[in-house]
């Protein structure tokens, strides 16, 4: 659907195709916020306008099918959305005198639209020119480009595209003007359109798309940005609860508040989650019984003819737009508990051992995952959880009303069947080709899974793996298993295997039948050696056997790693290997140059004669990007002997007495994380540290044995995070002018000779937090109420003081929270 308005006082050349006259109406539409009920009340309130205003160039009946999609919505003011508005109404009206363009984008029902027509309608009658052009998913370039146009001029059977789009050029060329783009699914579709308008007199033009990866692709000039549309606040998603679930009052009886929030739960901030089933708990018993009914059945309910179907109509658009191989990655989210969040690399090692992931010619199948993931979080379908220091999506997960819809399609597919409380294996077909275990008591003794790929356990073991015969994928995370369960042998078609989080202490020898494994994950269990036969999985590309123990303090040997032979040389396909003890064998540090491929290594209990030889073997790891090296206690870490890092590394851990900071390390311009434990160091590691160009985040943990640390004017110039703890003797941290402007999170953890706040901490205007634990009464004092140093750190938003309880957990103090 198309609508185009050009002010009168404006006429086309002679040369230009006339518009249609019976489109030459003006149009103005006020009171959107009320309903557009009929098709007559509309074309009614066309005809009361004169002649003299914008001609209006669409049909209503487009016009109103185009209102429909959003109406749920529409009839309320913009709620939420104030700050977006005043923010999109200010770039329309003001700003350069040249075209300009924003993409609006979020998740289905969030409200672009909405917002979109708020700023189009208030803006619009300050250009010459205004059009608001709704966009077909199912159109292709062509079609749309042609509906789009065929409203603007007549006669156009006889030229082409090509000459339309000139005609179009040509009319727009002397004219500033405001366009709408709403719901774009196609870049090319836009490619097309924009190499048309032109740039001059101060035009504007807003696109409003749940896809964020065609809005990033487009962004690539300084003529577009992009705003991304948040989810509501709790305290506005409950007003607009309100509002719709008792629209006399708006407000909720104590009685239902539970359930009131419990709804709100599910929505997570959504508006149109929020306004629908707000209006369907308004039409029914206004009880605790009933909500609580309607609150168990959401699935159901959103179902093709439930009262909740049009949930499901919005986001099911987002997943049918996806190509085949994505489809199947959103619907692995349904082997996941709702709400479950998981992290990336584990999500995507999963994709790639049940053959969701293609190959790419120069691509592994990591990087190929890692792009399939970021696609989905682009195109709003994905939501991320918690970011990496690098930028990086560390942990993910779905909507949980769109998890509702994705378990209800893979189930109906046979793509995955779940078990939750209560349910049972009567129906289950045979040919399902997943298993989710969710705490559920039902007994699958004596059922059959010939079909199955996958099973997964929350919460809960089941004895039941004799079920499955061609399972290529088994997480057991944190079942109550203290034995390796023999029935995992005969899946000899597994890829993935995941035992973390369980209390298993061995590995048996006969684990070499399983030949097709690529990843086994034994972190956070208690195996500290493995059989010499598993050196003959040689698909084998992650493998983590390693425990972590952190009480209140990290020290040198929180982590225990596993022993390993020389035959570990034969895994040459390992990418991934944590954490492997040196255990004075050189033999095996010596045989680590045959891993080639590797990108992230771990070695613990390094002695310091043996440092020359990793560091010999790590020459050969021009493909490592995270090296974590920890010396035996007592023992000094010796990595000079490396001469020709990785010149990929963006990850490097240090842990023990280092008597220099290694001269290799300023080669490492692709470093972003670096990790100083326990160094003791003499000289101050800072003026290594301070030209590496990439740096994102240092921590220093008793690395530094001087009494005072400065950060050197201009240096640091993307820090974003700085940790120190455990600096003994550390009395003073200077920052001078344009050092780490970038920094947004400073950590200071047990430096008790440091009595005073930074010096140029308030040159910091990014910070957002400032962390102390168990530090000086002195220098707490200062930065709290109307302490000396108050005004300094009035900047900060989250400021807190941890001190240590004798129960020996961290009481938290805050001390500002904007």
């Amino acid at each position: 659907m198309f609508t185009f308005h050009t002010a009168s006082r404006f006429q086309l050349y002679p040369e230009f195709l006339q518009i249609k006259k019976r489109h030459s109406v003006a149009v103005v539409i006020e009171g959107i916020n009320a309903k557009l009920a009929t098709v007559r009340q509309i074309r009614e309130r066309y005809r009361q306008l004169g002649p003299s205003q914008a001609p209006h160039l669409a049909t209503v009946e487009s016009f109103t099918t185009h209102f429909n999609r959003v109406a749920p919505l529409f009839e309320t003011e913009p709620l939420g959305i104030e700050r977006s508005l005043a923010e999109l109404t200010a770039w329309t009206k003001f700003g350069e005198p040249r075209l300009k363009v924003r993409f609006v984008v979020g998740m289905g029902g969030l409200g672009k639209t909405l917002l979109a027509k708020q700023v189009y309608e208030s803006t619009k009658r300050e250009f010459d020119c205004w059009g608001w052009i709704q966009v077909s998913r199912s159109q292709s370039k062509e079609q749309a480009l042609w509906t789009m146009l065929k409203r603007l001029f007549e006669s156009i059977h006889t030229i082409n595209l090509v000459q339309l789009m000139e005609k179009l050029a040509l009319f727009l060329r002397d004219r500033n003007y405001v366009l709408v783009f709403d719901d774009l699914w196609s870049r090319d579709l836009w490619e097309s359109i924009k190499c048309a308008l032109p740039t001059e007199n101060h035009s504007r033009i807003m696109i409003t798309s749940r896809r964020g990866d065609i809005a990033h692709f487009c962004s690539y000039d300084q003529s577009t940005a992009v705003h991304s549309l948040q989810p509501l606040t709790s305290s506005k998603s409950q007003e607009l609860f309100f509002k719709k679930a008792f629209p006399s009052t708006g407000e909720c009886p104590s009685g239902l508040l539970d359930w009131a929030r419990k709804f709100l739960t599910q929505c997570e901030g959504w508006p149109l989650g929020i306004v629908t089933i707000g209006k369907v708990v308004s039409k029914i018993d206004q009880t605790a019984d009933a909500w609580r009914q309607l609150h168990d059945s959401l699935g159901s309910e959103m179902e093709n003819v439930g009262r909740l179907s049009s949930i499901t109509r919005v986001l099911s658009a987002s997943y049918s737009d996806l190509p085949y191989y994505l489809k199947y990655c959103v619907l692995y989210f349904s082997v996941f508990p709702e709400h479950y969040s998981i992290q990336r690399r584990r999500l995507i090692r999963m994709w790639i051992s049940e053959g969701l992931v293609k190959e790419e010619i120069g691509k592994t199948p990591e990087e190929v995952g890692y792009n399939y993931l970021e696609e989905l979080i682009q195109r709003n379908l994905v939501l991320v959880n918690d970011i990496d220091f690098d930028g990086r999506p560390k942990t993910c997960r779905v909507h949980r009303l769109l998890h509702k819809i994705i378990v209800s399609i893979s189930q109906e597919e046979n793509f995955c069947r779940v078990f939750s409380t209560g349910s049972s294996e009567a129906g289950v077909n045979e040919k399902v080709r997943r298993l989710s275990i969710r705490r559920s008591r039902a007994s699958l003794k004596g059922t059959s899974f010939p079909c199955a790929r996958s099973f997964f356990v929350f919460g809960l073991s089941q004895s039941i793996l004799s079920s499955f015969s061609i399972l290529k994928v088994l997480d057991l995370e944190g079942a109550p298993l203290d034995k390796f369960p023999t029935a995992i042998l005969n899946l000899i078609l597994l890829r993935y295997l995941s035992l973390r989080n369980t209390s298993i202490r061995r590995l048996p020898r006969s684990i070499a039948k399983l030949q097709n494994l690529e990843t086994l994950d034994l972190k956070q269990t208690f195996v500290t050696s493995v059989p010499g036969k598993i050196f003959r999985l040689r698909k084998l590309r992650h493998l983590l056997i390693y425990h972590y123990s952190i009480r209140i303090h990290v020290s040198i040997d929180s982590v225990q790693g596993f022993r390993a032979s020389a035959s570990i040389a034969k895994l040459v396909c390992l990418q991934k290997l944590m954490c492997v003890k040196a255990n004075r064998d050189i033999k095996m540090l010596v045989a680590l140059k045959n891993l080639t491929n590797l990108k992230k290594l771990g070695i613990v209990e390094l002695r310091e004669d043996d440092g020359r030889h990793l560091c010999y073997s790590i020459e050969e790891m021009q493909s490592l990007q995270t090296l974590d090296v920890a010396a035996a206690r007592d023992e000094v870490l010796d990595m000079n002997a490396l001469r020709d890092p990785p010149k990929l590394l963006q990850r490097l851990y240090l842990k023990g007495k280092l008597q220099k900071v290694p001269v290799w390390i300023p080669s490492l311009h692709d470093l972003v994380r670096i990790g100083l434990r326990w160094s003791k160091l003499e000289e101050n590691p800072l003026e290594v540290l301070e030209d590496l160009p990439n740096l994102i985040e240092i921590q220093l943990v008793d690395a530094y044995k001087g009494k005072q640390l400065v950060f050197s004017s201009g240096k640091f110039q993307n820090l974003k995070v700085l940790e120190v703890e455990d600096l003994e003797f550390l009395e003073q941290v200077v920052i001078e002018s344009r050092s780490m402007w970038r920094l947004q999170s400073l950590v200071i953890r047990r430096c008790k000779a440091m009595e005073q706040v930074p010096e140029g901490i308030d040159r910091l205007s990014k910070l957002k937090e400032l962390q102390l634990y168990d530090m000086a009464e002195s220098l707490v004092n200062q930065i709290q109420g109307d302490g000396t140093s108050r005004p300094l750190v009035d900047h900060i938003p989250f400021i807190c003081a941890y001190s240590l309880e004798s129960a020996g957990y961290w009481r938290p103090r805050v001390l500002s929270q904007g």
